[in-house]
């Protein structure tokens, strides 16, 4: 919704002090100018992306307009999921949490968390690091490294519509100009019209530098930094997963394990301490079966 307020606040200002200086709105409204440099700057986006890095850009800037999909609630329902997970495993051994793994979705345990089972990469990734736990086929202290690497993979796949976004940010005052040509070439061949069409083809071809500086710097390069944003608290979220779960299996009690994913976490969605302590106190581990 912030994203929102501030492309209004854009149009506003920008709108407003051109009117204010005695313009009149309806001179930017040049259709020829709008296909130009929204159809090139759509050829560019479709050149540079694979069809998933195309489709990535629709869901992170939904995303993006949404306000992100972490929140502080998300953190705080992660800390007490990991702290339950790992007071089962703790009290009847890390076979208990089988069928938690094996069937997420008809877990009583995730149950209790719908921020976290309903989405699917956040199942994954937890159950994908327990398994192998369960089954005794890596060792604790090979399971931080595991999971790191699936972090740096993750974090790969989510840079891709960021750096194909920066690329049309960047693009966008040159195709300005393009389009500022195209308008010259035009008000070349009218000058036999008089100046009445030549101050017109003129204004045309400044609204295309205008809409592609615009277009850079008003929407585009901060929608690529609110996606670098929301991408980096998504990230930390399996990050808090993976040091909570790498100090679980080393051997830290439950509590101490939550408090190490705590710790790692932005202090604008970190819990204090006597708040996890709180909560955790409040939950009902033994219920959780």
């Amino acid at each position: 919704m912030l994203l929102i307020v501030g492309f209004v606040i854009v149009m506003a200002a920008t709108l407003g002090g051109f009117m204010l200086a005695g313009g009149k709105p309806l001179v930017l409204l040049h259709l020829s100018e709008f296909i130009v440099i929204g159809g090139i700057s759509a050829g560019v986006l479709v050149i540079a992306s694979p069809i998933q890095t195309l489709k990535a850009i629709v869901a992170k800037t939904m995303e993006a307009l949404k306000g992100g999909s972490s929140n502080k609630t998300d953190f705080l329902d992660l800390l007490k999921l990991l702290y339950e997970t790992f007071v089962v495993a703790r009290r009847n051994g890390l076979i208990a949490l089988e069928d938690h793994v094996l069937e997420p979705a008809k877990s009583p345990l995730f149950q209790k968390y719908p921020s976290f089972l309903n989405d699917k990469e956040r199942v994954n990734f937890l159950c994908n690091a327990l398994r192998p736990l369960i089954d005794g086929r890596i060792k604790p202290e090979q399971l931080e490294g595991l999971m790191h690497s699936e972090i740096t993979a993750k974090e790969e796949e989510a840079d891709a519509p960021v750096h194909i976004l920066q690329l049309i940010g960047d693009s966008l005052p040159g195709i300005g100009i393009v389009a500022a040509v195209l308008g010259i070439i035009n008000t070349m061949a009218a000058i036999s019209d008089g100046p009445a069409a030549v101050g017109e083809h003129v204004a045309a071809a400044l609204t295309g530098t205008f809409l592609g500086i615009l277009g850079a710097y008003g929407f585009i390069n901060p929608l690529t930094i609110r996606i670098k944003c929301n991408n980096a608290a998504n990230l930390q979220y399996y990050s808090s997963i993976m040091k909570g779960l790498a100090g679980f299996a080393n051997g830290m009690a439950p509590v101490m394990a939550v408090e190490i994913a705590r710790r790692c976490l932005d202090p604008a969605v970190q819990p204090e301490a006597e708040e996890l302590e709180k909560m955790l106190k409040a939950l009902n581990p033994s219920a959780a079966k």
